[in-house]
């Protein structure tokens, strides 16, 4: 899968309000209120990401998961990221 270019990705993240980009990479930040809602959401997350084949770095601290997605093997920002990125942030 090839990289995305500087405006592929800002046009990406404009229709993602809820993540940022970091350098080479995307995330977003979800409070869930407790640990278990946390590792639920998590789990959830992990279904999506199975089915998808993409697999974002997962990080749990109490009620808050941070999720962080990008494309290690193409080095950078790719489609899968977004597309997992809008199927995660239709979880709520």
């Amino acid at each position: 899968m090839s990289l995305l270019i500087e405006e592929e990705i800002q046009d990406r993240l404009a229709g993602l309000p809820d993540w940022t980009r970091q350098g080479d990479s995307i995330s977003c930040v979800r409070k869930r209120g407790s640990f278990a809602a946390a590792v639920i959401y998590a789990d959830a997350v992990a279904y999506l990401a199975e089915a998808a084949g993409h697999h974002p770095d997962i990080l749990i601290q109490w009620d808050t998961v941070t999720l962080t997605l990008s494309t290690h093997s193409a080095g950078g920002l790719t489609e899968k990221d977004f597309a997992l990125a809008g199927k995660i942030s239709s979880l709520g």
